[in-house]
């Protein structure tokens, strides 16, 4: 088979200069991709003052706004963050599809905020097909925090995060919300650590979710060629596999220059004596084989840049190397020089937007109206000693 080709593609109470030296220390600290979950802490927004500049709604099952309006999750014994997108004309009858976003390390469910507004332009503009958008808090601490901070939505000793997206979110949406119920309307979606765990979760719950996309997804952490190389171009004559945990050893660089260790990232999921059988056991690309991944099964795209700063270019051509010796097509687009960083995830969500809107369109209530919600419900979640009701 034929390696893909790399192509071009086209303390909220702190005084301002205070919180912007703070937000300099973080954005010095933090990937790159990952600033935004901690600015959005800074520089919280107001979210009736968002809902009102939009189309659809946003509703507030969060503890990020003054009040506490959290859904309880029997899966990590605790109250959890989660934002639901309406789209405009949203009425509890037509179904939608649903998309389930995925966001990255060191960030949480608020940073969905600042693109809340052009997903709702895309819809209202016809760009893009109204959905269902969910996003929960995948962050161990449930606040972004530089160090430790993902749970890459797995169920580890840091807790049961899987369990919480495919139990407690699911059940939760589907309960109260008008969502089609065919897999193909249903999509996983994220950057990063989340486009590894929207592939993760997506084959291995393949018979609820039939779309999957990644930007930037690590679909290999055990990445490496025939000599043991980790930072080599994928070449399918000379194929290997990290074969021992080393926290210590280099996984990639934060804004193209600061050193990450592959400790910083795994600690919190596994042992360290049980490590390397626990990332293998997790891992996209060893998970087509696992779970006997067929040919329609799962409808992939991911999207990269050719000078990502964790290989993660070597990661994502390995990962469609071995999906076409299994008969399954991956699409992807790719960005000549792109790194691990906004600007070439940027550069790659048009092309996403077009990709997903074209598998979820045919799902959309027909003859759709874009026109805003007149009567936007009050959020009102279940916690964990109340049965009040969500509205629809």
């Amino acid at each position: 088979m034929n390696v893909p080709r790399r192509v071009a593609h086209g303390g909220r109470n702190a005084s301002k200069p205070l919180r912007a030296f703070v937000a300099c220390l973080i954005l010095l600290a933090t990937p790159a991709m990952s600033s935004a979950g901690f600015l959005s802490r800074l520089f919280p927004k107001d979210l009736e003052k968002l809902n009102r500049k939009l189309c659809g709604r946003i509703l507030d099952f969060t503890h990020n706004h003054g009040k506490d309006h959290r859904n309880w999750s029997p899966s990590v014994c605790g109250q959890r963050d989660l934002y639901v997108y309406l789209p405009p004309g949203y009425d509890g009858i037509k179904k939608f599809p649903l998309l389930i976003w995925l966001h990255g390390f060191s960030q949480d469910e608020e940073t969905f905020l600042q693109f809340a507004p052009m997903f709702d332009r895309a819809i209202v503009n016809g760009k893009f097909p109204p959905v269902i958008l969910a996003v929960p808090d995948g962050s161990i601490r449930e606040r972004p925090t530089p160090f430790n901070a993902g749970s890459f939505y797995l169920n580890s000793k840091a807790g049961r995060f899987e369990d919480l997206i495919m139990n407690d979110v699911w059940e939760f949406l589907f309960a109260n919300f008008a969502i089609r119920p065919e897999r193909q309307s249903h999509a996983f979606v994220g950057a990063s650590m989340g486009g590894f765990s929207a592939f993760n979760l997506g084959i291995k719950h393949h018979e609820r979710v039939g779309v999957v996309a990644g930007l930037l997804p690590l679909l290999n952490l055990r990445y490496a060629d025939c000599l043991g190389r980790r930072f080599h171009d994928f070449d399918p004559a000379c194929q290997g596999w990290v074969e021992k945990y080393r926290p210590l050893s280099y996984s990639g660089k934060i804004m193209h220059f600061i050193p990450v260790l592959t400790g910083r990232a795994m600690r919190p999921l596994a042992n360290r004596n049980e490590m390397r059988d626990y990332i293998a056991s997790e891992n996209p690309i060893e998970m087509l084989n696992c779970y006997d991944i067929k040919p329609g099964d799962l409808t992939m795209w991911v999207g990269y840049g050719t000078r990502d700063d964790f290989n993660v270019d070597a990661q994502v051509e390995g990962f469609i190397w071995h999906a076409q010796q299994r008969g399954v097509h991956v699409d992807s687009s790719v960005i000549c020089n792109g790194r691990h960083d906004r600007i070439t995830a940027q550069k790659l969500f048009p092309m996403l937007s077009e990709w997903l809107g074209a598998r979820l369109g045919p799902y959309a209530p027909c003859c759709y109206p874009t026109v805003p919600i007149t009567a936007p419900p009050e959020p009102a979640a279940k916690s964990a000693d109340t049965n009040q009701p969500v509205p629809q």
